[in-house]
């Protein structure tokens, strides 16, 4: 196990080192910032859905609850450490509450996905309508459809006349984005990740074993929103602006799709979807010929036809067949081939 650990370890910093020292030089780092950020927030989903087996229609909900309580947090503080915090702290908080009576409700699947789906229309008609001066959280206007501006980016902490953005910002989004998917590695490795799994394969049959399945998989989904609370914190911080889309049903279908498309299961498969899928869009934001909903939806009908299991399990299939060690069996047969052709000489 642990030899497993410092394998994903030396990988996540060969991926960080390609990320910071090489993507600079093709895409300029303020896409960058925001294909990390997107990509953080696809591998929240991809975890608890892709290893807990819990398909979750309201991702964005907690990425939405993420960004809002930092802008809050920042205007009413005036610096960016502990709001950072509390980004995180809310939407895991809230997902443990909403989990709990979800799990310990006994509720299957699709009433799983429906709440959630009702939970995030709740929030986005709810933040919509908070335009009114009464709407306040302490210094903080909610401002409705416009959304809250002008709040404190992030800073170097205990000194916040020193901002950080630009280039440094994108290093430490990159930084974060592989703290995170180190310690996502560390989970999935642990007792608890495997029970996860076995959870997400046969749920009955890990209850008989004695395990607390309810718990586990509210800790699961807590721990997936907490992911999705930090980047839209982060999102907060690159975009200087917060707004009720946040919360939109398109954005909770834009990453169920980027899970789809980089691979259940895996994960660098969330990541590398997230970001492929929210560059193209962003290159097809530059044209008015082709609408962008139309080719990720053309998009996401391909993969499930012709990929189903998503761009890195095939990747990693290719790699097996072309590189992967042979068969024991038919190397011990080439063996006794050679060895009869010895003895018959």
């Amino acid at each position: 196990m642990p030899g497993s650990l410092s394998k994903d370890a030396i990988t996540i910093l060969l991926v960080t080192a390609i990320l910071i020292w090489i993507m600079p030089q093709l895409i300029s780092t303020y896409t960058l910032t925001i294909l990390i950020v997107y990509g953080m927030l696809g591998l929240s989903l991809g975890l608890i859905w892709g290893f807990g087996g819990i398909l979750c229609f309201g991702q964005a909900a907690f990425f939405g609850l993420g960004a809002y309580t930092y802008a809050i947090a920042a205007i009413n503080i005036g610096e960016s450490t502990f709001p950072m915090l509390l980004a995180v702290l809310v939407p895991a908080a809230f997902a443990a509450l909403l989990g709990a009576m979800m799990f310990y409700g006994r509720l299957t699947d699709v009433y799983l996905g429906v709440i959630t789906l009702v939970v995030t229309l709740i929030l986005f008609k709810f933040i919509n309508s908070t335009a009114g001066p009464q709407y306040v959280i302490g210094n903080a206007r909610l401002g409705g459809f416009n959304g809250i501006p002008g709040f404190q980016t992030l800073n170097i902490p205990g000194r916040p006349d020193d901002y950080i953005w630009g280039d440094s910002y994108f290093y430490v989004c990159a930084v974060l984005l592989a703290l995170v998917l180190f310690l996502v590695s560390a989970l999935l490795r642990s007792s608890f990740g495997r029970v996860a799994v076995g959870i997400r394969e046969n749920e009955v049959r890990m209850s008989l074993m004695g395990y607390d399945v309810r718990a586990r998989k509210t800790v699961l989904f807590a721990v997936g929103a907490a992911i999705a609370g930090l980047a839209g914190a982060l999102f907060a911080n690159w975009a200087e602006i917060v707004t009720p889309s946040l919360f939109s049903l398109g954005q909770s279908a834009e990453i169920i799709i980027w899970c789809i498309v980089g691979g259940l299961g895996t994960r660098f498969g969330p990541i590398l979807g997230a970001a492929g899928l929210a560059y193209l869009k962003f290159l097809l934001g530059q044209q008015s010929v082709v609408d962008n909903t139309l080719i990720t939806g053309l998009i996401l009908v391909l993969f499930v036809l012709f990929l189903p299991k998503g761009i890195v399990p095939a990747l990693a299939g290719l790699w097996k067949v072309s590189f992967g060690r042979r068969p024991q069996g038919r190397i011990h047969q080439q063996r006794r081939m050679r060895n009869r052709g010895g003895a018959n000489g």
